[in-house]
């Protein structure tokens, strides 16, 4: 999967095959990079202070959300630095154009040491999962070859061994268990980091509260469902995430959800925000904009599905859109 989706960001423009949220309206953005205003309101104002993003696509959330800033928190915006984790030359360019004074980064390790707002928006689900199969009381992992899935018997030093995984494990023949150690990595290293310099790190993404079984692998391949093992490389991999397990991965810092992405954007305010910019539109581009809202709101459409979950310093307060 890893070196598929490589291949697949390095030649394809993805958003040809899937459209995310700040694609969808600019309130996403704005309402974010407002978050991230208050979140640094209550880290004391520190400055500078980094505003990082992973995986910002066209950078068209960043450029939305500055503008906000801008307007609204304008101390915030001088403090602030702009850094954008991305490796793809393609999106580099692009979002260079919307974000001329960000720095761009292959990887988190070589951020500049200091205070950081993170903000993630369907960053982990495209990074590799292990899948592990139940078979006659123990474990296989599956892997690919030659197109096809293969299973090979989990084992290590006394013999059957247990999936990497921290929760319980299903016990019915055929369950399937994904796990993904990159996404728990980043989890452990960003807690480490905010824990000991300040901070928080925002995470939106796709996937159940709580662990549970299932194959949910998926590709995306000109906007339709594909198989994920044909033609690797021309097709968007993703999988749910594990927000249980990204929770456990981050236990050096206080974890804050996951919640609902639906009410959590409503108490950002994006419905207001949405009022208010539709009211200086045309009537069509009013109703697109409600609309696009209700996308990204609705319990039975995005507002359900996607979950947000906080990575940040003890000492803060819960952060806004966390509240019981």
């Amino acid at each position: 999967m890893a070196r598929a989706n490589a291949a697949y960001y390095a030649a394809h423009d993805p958003f040809a095959d899937f459209t995310t949220s700040p694609e969808i309206t600019q309130v996403f953005g704005e309402v974010l990079g407002l978050w991230a205003a208050v979140t640094w309101e209550a880290m004391g104002r520190p400055d500078p202070v980094l505003l990082v993003e992973c995986g910002p696509g066209r950078g068209t959330a960043m450029a939305d959300a500055l503008r906000a800033i801008g307007q609204a928190a304008p101390a915030f915006r001088a403090a602030l630095r702009v850094h954008l984790v991305e490796t793809s030359p393609r999106l580099r360019a692009l979002q260079a154009a919307r974000v001329p004074d960000a720095a761009w980064h292959d990887g988190l390790d070589t951020l500049p040491p200091g205070p950081m707002l993170l903000l993630a928006n369907e960053f982990l689900d495209a990074l590799p999962i292990r899948q592990f199969v139940r078979r006659g009381g123990g474990w296989v992992e599956r892997f690919v070859d030659g197109g096809v899935f293969v299973e090979v018997p989990l084992v290590g030093e006394g013999g059957a061994a247990r999936p990497p995984h921290p929760g319980p494990l299903p016990e019915g023949e055929g369950d399937v268990l994904e796990t993904c150690e990159p996404a728990q990595a980043v989890a452990a290293s960003l807690a480490e980091r905010v824990a000991q310099q300040g901070g928080a790190a925002l995470f939106l993404d796709y996937g159940p509260a709580t662990s549970a079984p299932g194959d949910s692998l998926q590709a995306l391949r000109g906007g339709k469902p594909a198989d994920p093992l044909a033609d690797p490389g021309t097709a968007d991999l993703t999988a749910h995430l594990d927000f249980a397990a990204l929770a456990a991965a981050a236990s050096a810092a206080a974890v804050h959800g996951p919640v609902p992405q639906g009410p959590f954007l409503a108490a950002l305010g994006l419905f207001q925000r949405t009022g208010r910019l539709a009211r200086t539109q045309s009537p069509a581009r009013a109703a697109a904009l409600v609309q696009a809202a209700q996308r990204l709101a609705e319990p039975d459409r995005m507002g359900r599905l996607f979950k947000v979950l906080c990575i940040a310093h003890p000492a803060l307060p819960t952060p806004a859109g966390f509240e019981a």
